[in-house]
């Protein structure tokens, strides 16, 4: 893999826009598709790695883009627990199957969508009250998922989005969320074995892209209102769900 293979070199500019939207704000449906599309050309885990400078950098400009919009309390709760799932992610690496994760989490997801649906139908939307068991609860599942699949948006959505908080604060949430915990992920991928010198290069290379794609995913948001936006965030989580339940049904064959 190198930066004169063209065909690599433009999966990567695809894969870092659609990751970009995501990291402004504008759903997981996107970022979820930057690995699948990487992994054409190499190993998915190599693939993984090599984005994960990408979401550190696209992270410092959503932190910028969404600085002061965040819900300190959720953060302070539920953030110890997401890096506690981290851990479980880095000691079961070996063991635990990709697909298994992917399959697990998309059925959570779905199972989310379809609740929030019924309950919308037989009685409207109301906001949840917080629960510290299962903020918690969530937050170990979002870190671990997050570790293993970059696949902590669905996890972390469950328990957030029926709080029904204002969309720039809910978005504001979950960049910081995230940001801490693609930050804490470095030591352990390093461990893992997980960086080269080509992957770095070609991240450096999508910089660019990265800065134009966050900053247009965070510019749509701020000007969706809360009646728009929780039904696109379901839509984006069903989509998610359903793709990584696709890509884990190997693991049922």
């Amino acid at each position: 893999m190198t930066l004169a293979d063209p065909y690599t070199f433009a999966a990567a500019l695809l894969a870092v826009a659609l990751v970009g939207l995501s990291k402004g704000g504008l759903g997981g449906a996107f970022g979820i598709l930057g690995v699948p599309i990487m992994s054409v050309f190499m190993p998915p885990l190599q693939a993984a790695a090599l984005l994960l400078p990408i979401y550190l950098f696209m992270d410092a400009v959503s932190l910028w883009s969404w600085r002061g919009h965040w819900d300190r309390g959720l953060i302070r709760l539920m953030l110890p627990a997401a890096f506690v799932g981290i851990g479980l992610g880095w000691a079961t690496a070996s063991v635990v199957s990709d697909d298994a994760v992917r399959l697990i989490v998309g059925i959570i997801g779905v199972s989310f969508v379809l609740r929030g649906l019924a309950l919308r139908k037989s009685r409207g939307q109301q906001a949840a009250v917080q629960r510290p068991h299962l903020a918690r609860f969530w937050s170990v599942v979002a870190g671990f998922t997050s570790f293993v699949a970059h696949a902590g948006g669905p996890p972390f959505q469950v328990y957030t989005m029926p709080l029904r908080l204002d969309p720039k604060v809910f978005t504001g949430t979950s960049v910081l969320f995230f940001a801490a915990l693609n930050a804490a992920k470095v030591i352990p991928y390093f461990a893992l074995g997980q960086f080269d010198i080509g992957n770095l290069k070609l991240s450096l290379a999508t910089v660019p892209v990265a800065i134009v794609s966050t900053l247009l995913g965070a510019f749509v948001v701020r000007r969706m209102r809360a009646e728009v936006f929780y039904p696109f965030m379901y839509a984006m989580v069903l989509l998610v769900s359903l793709k990584l339940i696709v890509d884990g049904f190997p693991l049922s064959l």
